[in-house]
């Protein structure tokens, strides 16, 4: 991946960082959440999410789907302590009911209802590994990112990852969600979709020039 970037004509300051090393202060975070009481474990399956979610599911493919209020414990249940490894799923209790809003750089002002519009999501995983949205709060708040520049596909990744920066008590950086590269059918370009990867691109013979003039 780097030496595509590189072969692209992107640049960068500052370190490589690998989340593989960081565990440590993935975990910390974690151990903050559960003595907050903010995250309980999570028997259910995805399989189990979805055949509960109500049909036809609504969830859009590029987003989790609504985890349902019935899988939660009650408000006050007595929480297990944390193993290690780590052998459940563990998710973020959001605050039902509460409008989150923050400006994105992009695409102005943004509102989501908790519970509604996302509901209970995982910090981490029963494989013992952290969740997108752990790593992602945790790493930028570490680094001193002021602002995160990604895809418009993330955009509601941002209402949880807020969610934890405000539990953490971390400050949350300034966002800006960026149109979507799509295909000429306008399809965003993914794997799923059978997408070309520069690395295809640059074993075809196509320079970095002629890329960016295609897109």
């Amino acid at each position: 991946m780097v030496e595509d970037m590189a072969w692209f004509g992107l640049t960068w300051t500052g370190p490589m960082v690998s989340q593989s090393t960081r565990l440590p202060l993935y975990r910390a975070a974690l151990a903050r959440l559960h003595a907050a009481g903010f995250i309980y474990p999570c028997h259910r399956s995805r399989r189990d999410v979805l055949a509960a979610a109500s049909a036809p599911h609504e969830g859009d493919e590029n987003d989790e789907p609504l985890y349902p209020p019935e899988f939660r414990p009650a408000a006050g249940s007595p929480l297990p302590p944390l193993t290690d490894p780590v052998t459940v799923n563990w998710r973020f209790r959001v605050p039902n009911g509460e409008t989150l809003v923050f400006t994105d750089g992009h695409a102005g002002t943004q509102r989501a209802v908790a519970g509604r519009e996302l509901g209970d999501f995982l910090v981490w995983r029963k494989d013992d590994v952290p969740s997108y949205q752990l790593a992602c709060v945790v790493d930028d708040a570490a680094m001193g990112v002021t602002e995160v520049v990604r895809g418009a596909d993330l955009l509601k990744s941002t209402f949880r990852q807020l969610l934890l920066y405000r539990a953490l008590d971390l400050t949350a950086p300034a966002f800006y969600h960026s149109p979507l590269v799509t295909d000429d059918k306008g399809v965003r370009l993914a794997k799923r979709h059978d997408a070309l990867a520069l690395r295809t691109l640059r074993l075809a013979g196509r320079t970095p020039a002629q890329v960016r003039a295609s897109w």
